[in-house]
């Protein structure tokens, strides 16, 4: 087949664009070889032109961001700078110029991804964004292509490196929040200013961007409810750990069915049941879908250990999908670093170089500018179990007391468990409910911690069960 060179601007020339040139360079063979295309990086635009960077000789780097994008031989934008004022303008200013962006940006997908897919449309070009959500892990690729069969019930991942890099370093070592946060800055899987991870707004980004993908529908980071890690006690990682459980910040997006059947299993039975079984046959017809709520949520997480998801260590990111046809599937890798990230930014490259990716997003009807606003389900109507760990006065009567609230508001308990505490006026109890709403354990949180014999403020988490294929027998 006859080659042909695509000439490529690259905004950013920070980590993740250094791999991308880094790729391009010493694999061009290899990708001209597969595809019969040269790959040729014609601007490489940075902030400043004096910080030392290990780039190839010969190679244009500027600041002029403009000129690059409006180079008659650039035929590719990739848009690797952040954040969401300079990288829209860029965008914008590449869409209506017709050239097709490759971007890794989930906060400006997240913020304004219907706009610029629309924009896109109009122009007749397009907008990759593999690298956004899951580093390294093709997940965008999968939802698009992979799955397109499957009603997707479920999505709960591990999306952000930096707090699963702290947690498992306070799980395994046994540290505090600081001293983990401390060590991710060290590695640099931190930054100095941790607060987009360690809040979880940079997770809900991404699973904003990956749940309108997942259900068709679009959906906002207003959507989301979001708990960080930041205020994560290290006694109650050891508590979860002796109960059989690792505690993760999880991504979940679930449907939840329209006739009543949740997906933490509202339609009875045992604890261990499915917890993405949303009670609809798997032949759901297409009003039972558009009738369907997401429920919609970061917080940590008690996962149990003998869960996929409690395996995943250190920086690494996993994502589990669950189709109506596949059943579970784990995408599971790197989820940050120069290579991983510049690995998904190139396929993107290739495949808008090949015409995959243009034909796909003129015709796949998946994207949020082509959707209708997600049907959320209200956070006080989840359905969850929960942990919470009370602190109270080692006196008669106190855990009648806390019973009776939780009875009263129809929370049933699992276990409780006490440990003896020497020299101490509060002792810990740590409470494992039954499935029960959201909006129940908060009204039941407030009169227990209303308690004079509690410490307020009670710790409460949520418990994620396995799906039914990890589950014992």
């Amino acid at each position: 087949m006859p080659e042909r060179t695509i000439g490529i601007a690259l905004l950013g020339g920070g980590v993740v664009g250094s791999g991308v040139v880094k790729i391009l360079t010493e694999q061009r063979d290899l990708l001209r070889r597969r595809t019969g295309i040269h790959f040729d990086v014609r601007h490489v635009v940075v902030r400043d032109l004096a910080k030392p960077r290990d780039f190839p000789a010969g190679l244009r780097v500027s600041t002029d961001a403009n000129a690059a994008i409006d180079d008659p031989t650039v035929d590719i934008i990739v848009e690797v700078v952040g954040g969401t004022t300079h990288a829209a303008h860029y965008v914008e200013r590449a869409l209506k110029s017709g050239k097709p962006v490759v971007t890794a940006n989930k906060s400006l997908l997240a913020a304004r991804g219907t706009e610029l897919f629309s924009l896109a449309k109009k122009h007749n070009t397009c907008v990759a964004f593999e690298a956004s959500c899951g580093g390294g892990i093709p997940i965008i690729a999968s939802l698009q292509h992979g799955l397109i069969a499957n009603r997707i019930d479920a999505l709960v991942g591990i999306v952000n490196g930096t707090c699963n890099f702290i947690l498992t370093k306070m799980t395994q070592n046994g540290w505090s929040y600081a001293d983990a946060l401390k060590a991710a800055q060290d590695a640099g899987f931190a930054e100095a200013d941790p607060t987009m991870d360690v809040s979880g707004r940079d997770t809900a980004q991404k699973l904003a961007v990956l749940a309108s993908l997942a259900f068709n529908a679009r959906v906002s980071e207003a959507d989301i409810h979001i708990e960080g890690i930041d205020t994560l006690q290290a006694d109650d990682i050891a508590y979860a750990k002796e109960l059989g459980y690792v505690i993760k910040l999880l991504a979940i997006a679930e449907r939840k069915s329209a006739h009543g059947a949740a997906g933490s299993g509202q339609g009875g039975g045992s604890d261990r049941k499915n917890s993405f079984d949303t009670g609809a046959p798997s032949s759901a017809g297409h009003q039972t879908i558009l009738g369907d709520a997401i429920s919609l949520r970061v917080h940590p997480t008690l996962v149990h250990s003998t869960d996929v998801l409690a395996d995943v260590s250190g920086s690494f990111n996993a994502i589990s999908v669950f189709g109506h046809a596949l059943g579970h599937a784990l995408f599971y890798g790197r989820g940050a670093g120069s290579l991983p990230t510049a690995s998904a930014i190139v396929s993107d490259i290739v495949n808008v170089g090949l015409g995959v990716t243009p034909l796909a997003f003129k015709q796949l009807a998946i994207l949020p500018d082509a959707t209708s606003p997600a049907r959320v389900l209200p956070f006080n109507e989840l359905l969850s179990r929960y942990y919470l760990r009370l602190m109270a006065r080692d006196e008669p009567g106190v855990l009648a007391q806390v019973t009776k609230i939780l009875g009263d508001n129809k929370i049933s308990l699992r276990a409780i468990l006490q440990h003896e505490v020497n020299d101490s006026q509060l002792v810990p109890v740590i409470i494992t409910t039954h499935l029960a709403r959201e909006g129940a354990i908060q009204t039941s949180l407030k009169e227990i911690n209303a308690l004079p014999t509690i410490q307020a403020p009670t710790a409460c988490l949520r418990i994620i069960d396995q799906p039914k294929e990890f589950a014992a027998g």
